[in-house]
């Protein structure tokens, strides 16, 4: 399932260079840094897996699931900080170039969006143990789900409150766009329903609400932006758009007809390996 998600990793960087280059230059010089950082702690990921029962050592196995649970919660955290960033504004001048630090990506705005992240994902990790464990185990993750719900809640409420202030622009005419309104009305929903299908013992259809929130919680801040892809804090007008910071017609065609042949291959691929894992997790005395 890891190898299989990192295929989308690699899709997303290579999309993003061919469809709008200058979105790529700007922001992976300006998230230099964090992104090696990013990098690092998914490295670290994957091959704690495989090291961990390399040696029959309670030292050495604690040194790996340390750095799976850093390597899973430093991405989490990173994506949200980026997030955050971007919704704020970085420092873009008018010829397209960064003009700020790595320090400045550490603004309190940014790492409250990154806790919100990190609690989002907490919960919806959570939801989804409840698909693959029974008993005592699962109770703990119902939970922890439950707390992360809680804790997502709390911190959403007061991050969009903190938007107002922060970056006031998104919410500029917001309320007259439609898809804003099904968007908010479909998170309003999925978030509530959540402890709801807890509560109720229909995991799956928590898993479903939990996806349905963090889609919508991406779609809010698309259409907040739109049609802005990267803000710019010193001059809105600065900021990278689908407009001027796209390629050419005939590359974004070539980049479509390439996505309609091989995206079906790649979402098959995914299906698969999804189902061949399905089920719940069995612990025998080969299991991690």
């Amino acid at each position: 399932v890891w190898d299989g998600n990192e295929v989308w990793l690699l899709t997303a960087g290579g999309s993003l260079f061919a469809a709008v280059p200058i979105v790529y230059a700007t922001v992976f010089s300006g998230f230099y840094i964090a992104l090696m950082l990013l990098l690092a702690a998914l490295i670290f990921r994957a091959v704690s897996l495989e090291f961990r029962n390399k040696v029959d050592s309670d030292s050495w196995r604690k040194l790996w699931d340390w750095s799976f649970g850093l390597g899973s919660l430093l991405p989490a955290v990173l994506f949200g900080v980026a997030v955050g960033n971007i919704l704020r504004g970085v420092p873009i001048t008018a010829d397209k170039m960064w003009a700020g630090s790595f320090l400045g990506l550490l603004n309190l705005y940014a790492i409250l969006i990154g806790l919100l992240s990190l609690l989002m994902f907490i919960m919806h990790g959570a939801v989804y143990m409840t698909l693959k464990t029974d008993g005592d185990l699962r109770e703990r993750m119902t939970n922890r789900a439950s707390k992360g719900w809680i804790g997502f809640i709390l911190l959403y409420v007061a991050a969009t409150l903190y938007t107002f202030f922060e970056a006031g622009y998104l919410f500029d005419e917001i309320l007259a766009n439609p898809l804003f309104w099904i968007l908010f009305i479909l998170l309003l929903v999925a978030i509530i329903y959540i402890p709801v299908a807890l509560k109720a013992k229909k995991y799956s259809h928590a898993f479903m609400s939990s996806s349905a929130t963090i889609l919508s919680v991406i779609g809010l801040a698309a259409v907040s932006m739109f049609p802005r892809l990267v803000p710019s804090s010193i001059n809105l007008d600065y900021s990278l758009t689908i407009y001027n910071a796209s390629s050419t017609p005939r590359t974004l065609m070539t980049m479509l007809i390439i996505a309609l042949i091989g995206m079906p291959m790649v979402i098959a691929y995914t299906t698969y390996i999804y189902r061949v894992f399905r089920g719940k997790t069995v612990i025998t005395e080969e299991s991690y």
